[in-house]
């Protein structure tokens, strides 16, 4: 007898494991209930989608499809009776479980703000594809925006309507942008860079209330301001979505609460993605939510019983043309060195160049990389992530990291040429796919940056990485016997 696996969920993670459970063997049906009426899409291109730089065919996901895999789009799941091993969906259908993953995601927060109790049609938060139409919709008449919210969505929203020629200004109540990420220098020099590309912002100020008609909208601000605007676009942070855990009696925290092998309190229910809560901390984020899908699979196809999630560093991108920015770690946190069992003394190293938008900070505890921030043009930012994310010692001259240029005789700056990175450094942090790993997929015979995407899915998660995919799909493709692979101890050939 087939075992039933049901996956209330058709977002990012929930088709990320319907996938995962598809490419393995064994007896199952894998049945997948999405409430969105749409196929899965990539939620974090959305703000690439506002900008206009690709259409909604570009951010749908792989639809799975084939033997064991029924996927329903638009059905509602409303209960869980573990008891009976059953989820009810809005439909009035029922369908029984042998195991069941939570993969409900979260919800975009609405501030308990005066005039928003209901939505007003002018308001609109920023997270799913529906708001994304929404907001493009009211683009179209509109000339003046506001975001509230300066926060990582926030600031990509902003970005997106600014570059269709809208006049846009973030409200964001603390002192910098960004605050969970960068430290007060860098959030300043941010809101600078902004400036510079259409984004205005108001910061430091928390909004009290706000009206709206069909003309317009109105947000009242702490200070006695008031902004004026045709649309308000909500980006004040989520928050897992756990009613239909919580009504079945699991244990729930902020989020669902599950033990390493993503189970919850029920072992015949696991949780992935954004509503799951592991080691007390969520995630959000699209690497975390894949690794979690793997492990769910891996212990469900019986192929790896004794896998585990391990939360890995997370690397922080702004996804918005005209700007680089990449935080990791520890380096927003400010507090001085406690002197506790962390190990050694923690060295700061910081260079700033404001009239050029350019900031880079690096926090090291024995000659490891804790923390990173580093916004502007630097090229050592490669460089910086896989020290981050590997965990390797950071060289004797640390300028090369802060400036990206090379002194005395220890360079740390980026491979000039995909033929001098190291086979092990992560290309796509997001599905950890290492350079090694697309050229033995391209041994294997895929031959374009769409063919090396495809079986690796390198690229497909916040996007960041596709040009270094593609600049190594031109390498291999140029490259002869004799140089494409020797320094790696791998012989590439055409």
């Amino acid at each position: 007898m087939s075992t039933r696996v049901i996956v209330i969920g058709y977002g990012m993670a929930g088709a990320r494991l319907a996938a995962e459970l598809h490419a393995r063997d064994g007896d199952r049906k894998v049945t997948v209930l999405g409430a969105e009426p749409h196929r899965a899409y990539n939620r974090i291109m959305l703000s690439t989608l506002l900008a206009g730089k690709i259409d909604e065919p570009d951010v749908e996901l792989t639809h799975v499809t084939g033997q064991g895999v029924d996927v329903r789009t638009g059905v509602a799941v409303t209960a869980i009776d573990r008891a009976a091993r059953e989820v009810h969906t809005a439909d009035g259908d029922r369908h029984g479980y042998d195991h069941l993953v939570l993969a409900t995601g979260s919800r975009a927060v609405v501030p308990p703000l005066p005039g928003l109790d209901p939505l007003p049609d002018r308001v609109i938060p920023f997270r799913t594809l529906d708001d994304c139409r929404r907001i493009l919709a009211a683009a179209r008449d509109a000339r003046r925006v506001l975001v509230l919210g300066g926060g990582l969505l926030g600031l990509e929203a902003a970005r997106g309507l600014a570059a269709r020629g809208l006049d846009v200004t973030v409200v964001h109540p603390t002192g910098w942008l960004m605050e969970r990420q960068l430290d007060a220098t860098a959030g300043t020099m941010l809101a600078g860079t902004l400036a510079g590309l259409g984004v205005r912002t108001a910061l430091a100020v928390p909004a009290i209330g706000v009206a709206a008609d069909s003309h317009g909208v109105r947000l009242d601000l702490a200070d006695g301001r008031s902004l004026d605007a045709d649309l308000l676009v909500l980006s004040c942070g989520v928050r897992p979505d756990t009613a239909l855990a919580a009504a079945a009696g699991l244990t729930v925290d902020r989020g669902v609460v599950v033990d390493d092998r993503m189970r919850t309190s029920d072992p015949h229910v696991s949780a992935i993605g954004d509503c799951a809560q592991h080691a007390g901390a969520l995630t959000g984020l699209v690497a975390p939510a894949w690794a979690q899908a793997r492990v769910v699979a891996q212990v469900l196809a019986g192929d790896e019983p004794q896998a585990r999630y391990r939360p890995r560093p997370v690397v922080t991108r702004l996804k918005a043309a005209g700007i680089d920015l990449a935080a990791m770690g520890d380096a927003a946190d400010t507090a001085p060195d406690d002197g506790g069992d962390h190990g050694g003394a923690v060295e700061e190293l910081t260079f700033a160049d404001p009239a050029r938008g350019t900031y880079a900070r690096l926090r090291i505890r024995d000659d490891r990389l804790t923390g990173a921030i580093l916004l502007g043009d630097n090229p050592a930012v490669g460089t910086v992530v896989q020290l981050f994310d590997r965990g390797g010692p950071v060289p004797a001259d640390r300028r090369s990291l802060l400036l990206g240029r090379a002194f005395g005789a220890a360079p740390a700056t980026p491979a000039a040429s995909p033929a001098l990175m190291p086979d092990a450094a992560t290309v796509c942090q997001c599905n950890d796919v290492s350079k090694g790993a697309l050229v033995a997929c391209w041994r294997s015979g895929a031959r374009t940056t769409q063919e090396l995407s495809a079986a690796t899915r390198a690229g497909t998660g916040c996007g960041g990485c596709r040009d270094a995919v593609a600049g190594i799909a031109e390498w291999l493709a140029g490259a002869e016997p004799a140089t494409a692979g020797t320094r790696n101890g791998m012989e590439v050939t055409r």
